[in-house]
């Protein structure tokens, strides 16, 4: 059932986005006075098509679902095939190179837009989101000799407020991608002020961080990480260590064997850790602090010994819903797709420079199994994966490689430059060096993908 709903999602997904695409060159052709021959959702064989309009356009669905093309009168495709005259002046390659510039970005153009509506109704809906608050387990880390401790809430970053981990993450991220410092304006509990919190300017040294640092969860290796609940305990499972220790729901872990217990994700490393050895628990329950020993249970996870306790605790973050009104949700939308657009950009450079991995370029086999999880955990993570997906798409599709759109207009580029043409040798051979290239980027996406479901 899983495949069978991640083969949907990814196919719904791509389909749309890749007919968006389209329907965006499609668009501005008409509008251009170009004649267009065929708009086909999908590639290959055609199960079904008619033709509409004064054009007789056909409207084309063709049996591979994963890409689609507009087809127009373009007089390097008719071969001995004559245009008829009164078609001619709506043939493309007569058409003014600012023209041909619209009709190709129009394309890419489409897919940021998609995904700017897809953010705004984000936006507008409210997102629920970690809130931006911080988990620092080491004393010897750069966050905590920056200043951050345990349980800081993140409120702003160089001036730009923040209300998710989402936020915390892309901001700091762009940071660092840039060589430079971030200063970060945090709320702490603190029992001398009257509410019981005050505020503070930390200065979060980022430079430290290498390119391939940022590969992964960049933010552990600065030391801080997203805040989990405390060690309070839940339901306790009939027969387990923990009923047998004589621990309560409701019970909070203060310490076990002397070490204070940070949260429940610690606790838990800890008792895992610790298969059949007994721990000292120091508890608080209703205001009363004692001692109990409770010895966890040997299982076998993956050919690992663990230690089981048979207590359930919760574990997920505490959550904020980020939304807006309408005008700031377009801005805020707009700004994101910027935002992300350059992002792709900057990482697509110091891939080619190499200061980033190669494994950091994805395939369909990653897309499609992304595609699947978020459409099980809701909608919203859905569109979320189809607005990224959509800038993403329009992202590649601009890269100066000949056989995509990027390559159309670095053509037109250089005719704006000199006032003539490309020559059809010239575009003969970057046509099959761009080929070649994107085969390459194809064959290492497949190959990441591979490994990565491998993995």
């Amino acid at each position: 059932m899983k495949l069978i709903q991640t083969i949907l999602a990814f196919v719904v997904a791509l389909g749309t986005l890749v007919t968006i695409h389209e329907f965006g060159h499609y668009l501005a052709a008409r509008l251009c006075g170009v004649k267009v021959l065929r708009f086909s959702v999908g590639m290959g064989k055609v199960i079904f098509s008619r033709k509409l309009g004064k054009d007789q356009t056909e409207w084309v669905i063709s049996m591979l679902p994963l890409g689609g093309y507009v087809k127009m009168l373009d007089m390097r495709e008719q071969g001995d095939i004559p245009i008829p005259q009164e078609d001619l002046p709506r043939e493309f390659c007569r058409q003014s190179v600012w023209k041909r510039i619209i009709i190709v970005a129009a394309g890419p153009v489409a897919n940021f837009l998609l995904a700017i509506v897809l953010y705004a109704g984000l936006f507008i809906h409210g997102i629920p989101e970690p809130i931006a608050k911080i988990r620092v387990p080491s004393n010897n880390s750069i966050a905590y000799e920056a200043g951050l401790r345990h349980g800081d809430r993140i409120l702003s970053i160089n001036g730009l407020v923040v209300q998710s981990w989402s936020e915390v993450q892309w901001e700091l991220m762009q940071r660092a991608l840039a060589k430079g410092a971030a200063e970060l304006v945090v709320e702490r509990q603190a029992n001398g002020a009257l509410n019981g919190k005050e505020s503070r300017v930390v200065d979060l040294p980022l430079q430290q961080l290498s390119a391939k640092d940022l590969e992964g969860d960049f933010l552990s290796k600065l030391g801080f990480s997203l805040a989990r609940p405390a060690a309070i305990l839940g339901e306790i499972l009939p027969g387990g260590a923990a009923q047998l220790a004589g621990l309560q729901q409701n019970d909070r872990v203060l310490a076990v064997n002397g070490v204070a217990v940070l949260d429940g994700l610690a606790f838990t490393e800890m008792v895992s850790a610790s298969p059949g050895i007994p721990l000292k628990l120091h508890i608080l329950r209703n205001q009363s602090e004692f001692d109990i020993v409770a010895t966890p249970e040997p299982e076998s996870n993956a050919g690992t010994r663990v230690g089981r306790l048979k207590v359930k605790l919760m574990l997920a973050p505490e959550m904020t819903v980020v939304s807006a009104g309408l005008f700031d949700s377009v801005l805020k939308a707009g700004q994101k797709t910027w935002d992300t657009s350059l992002m792709s950009f900057k990482m697509i450079g110091k891939m080619l420079v190499g200061e980033i991995s190669l494994k950091n370029v994805t395939g369909p086999l990653t897309i499609a199994d992304y595609a699947g999880q978020t459409s099980r955990t809701g909608v919203i993570s859905y569109l979320s994966f189809m607005a990224l997906i959509s800038i993403s798409l329009g992202v590649m599709n601009l890269l100066p490689i000949p056989v995509l759109d990027g390559g159309h207009l670095l053509y037109y580029s250089l005719e704006v430059l000199t006032g003539k043409p490309v020559s059809e040798r010239f575009g003969e051979i970057a046509q099959r060096a761009g080929l070649a290239l994107l085969m390459a980027m194809m064959a290492v996406a497949f190959f990441n993908d591979i490994v990565r479901l491998m993995s």
